[in-house]
């Protein structure tokens, strides 16, 4: 592995962990879409920021792409609050009309700057290596130190704010009854949003920044329910899908933003699928479970309702089933065969006697009905 590839991978990196931190409480917000918004509105006060600053390198630009973000969600919350439009179609109005103005822009009066809409949106993380920046005696990507700043900021304002934005998440109410100022929180949150896709631009587009910002905390959400570790989740699928992506695009000879944003939505795709609890192999597996149990419940219910009567004899063979439960014969037996694996029922010759452990389970599901 040669040293430029080794620094792409170091700044995928960075920028996978600082976007999977902000995104982790997007995607809890149920906000998960306002980092596309702020991505794409951002533009706005990048060239405004430019056209005061004349320097593509000046900080003033992250601090203009910070107030134009934080300007889209008040603008957004504006609109929703009217009550005339749900908060998604706010987001669709506000983003593009900043969008468009900032493009604009750039067509009039910038046009020959280094500053257009495609790399914006795409990035391109093989000329990383070649802007470079010496900090301290280390020469490094200036990316590197760019996203550097980021990542530790936002690692910062987790560790300080961590309490407050965890209540302020699950409950804003009680968050303002305590004195917390949820409200702040909230829009110092959407400056840390803009702050971190402004930073990730040059390097990586903002089509990868939403992906960054809402898959791996979509995935670790499907994986688990406690907060620390949904962020270290989030956390270790975004550098994963960074560093899978760029070789997977090596591999490809592809866009490596387009193969970092395909990884992602693999990672998605496979917690999705597979994820212990909430995985749709998980659901569908607890809803054919559950289907059997209410047979069994039907079953052990049925079973309990004739035991000790003279008609017992005929009502508890299995082949009667099928006439009183209206089950078909390959049916009845699969209940029959897990009502015997959970030791609720004992079959002899075609008949079926409940155990003492299934006459309770058909009192409780008697309850339960």
């Amino acid at each position: 592995m040669s040293d430029v590839q080794l620094e792409i991978q170091l700044v995928a990196a960075i920028v996978a962990a600082s976007c999977a931190i902000s995104g982790v409480f997007l995607v809890l917000r149920k906000l998960a879409m306002m980092s596309d918004a702020i991505s794409h509105a951002i533009l706005l006060g990048i060239v405004v920021a430019f056209f005061w600053t004349e320097d593509l390198n000046s900080p003033w630009l992250i601090l203009g792409a910070a107030v134009t973000g934080v300007l889209t969600v008040a603008l957004v919350e504006m609109v929703h609050r009217t009550r005339l439009l749900k908060e998604d179609a706010a987001m669709g109005l506000v983003f593009p009309a900043l969008f468009s103005i900032g493009v604009i822009l750039i067509a009039k009066f910038a046009g020959d700057v280094h500053l257009d809409t495609d790399a914006v949106l795409l990035g391109e993380l093989a000329f990383v290596p070649f802007d470079r920046l010496v900090i301290a005696g280390i020469d490094l990507p200036k990316a590197f130190w760019v996203m550097l700043g980021a990542g530790v900021l936002n690692a910062l304002f987790l560790v300080v704010f961590y309490k407050e934005l965890k209540l302020a998440t699950f409950d804003a109410g009680l968050a303002a009854a305590l004195g917390f100022a949820p409200v702040v929180l909230h829009y110092a949150l959407m400056a840390l949003v803009s702050v971190t896709a402004v930073a990730a631009f040059d390097a990586v587009g903002s089509i990868l920044v939403v992906a960054l910002m809402v898959g791996p905390p979509a995935a670790a959400h499907l994986l688990t329910d406690r907060l620390a570790r949904m962020i270290g989740i989030s956390v270790a699928l975004g550098v994963l899908s960074a560093i899978g992506g760029y070789w997977l695009a090596h591999v490809l000879d592809a866009s490596i933003a387009g193969a970092m944003a395909t990884m992602v939505g693999v990672c998605f795709l496979v917690a999705f699928l597979f994820a212990p609890h909430r995985g749709m192999v998980a659901v569908l597996r607890r809803r054919a479970r559950q289907r059997w149990t209410f047979a069994e419940k039907m079953l052990t219910v049925h079973l309990l309702h004739h035991e000790g009567l003279p008609e017992a004899a005929r009502e508890n063979r299995v082949a009667h089933l099928q006439e009183h439960l209206s089950w078909d014969g390959p049916f009845a037996e699969r209940v029959v065969k897990f009502a015997q694996e959970d030791d609720l029922v004992v079959r002899s010759n075609g008949d079926l006697r409940l155990t003492e452990e299934g006459r309770t389970f058909a009192r409780k599901a008697i309850v339960d009905i």
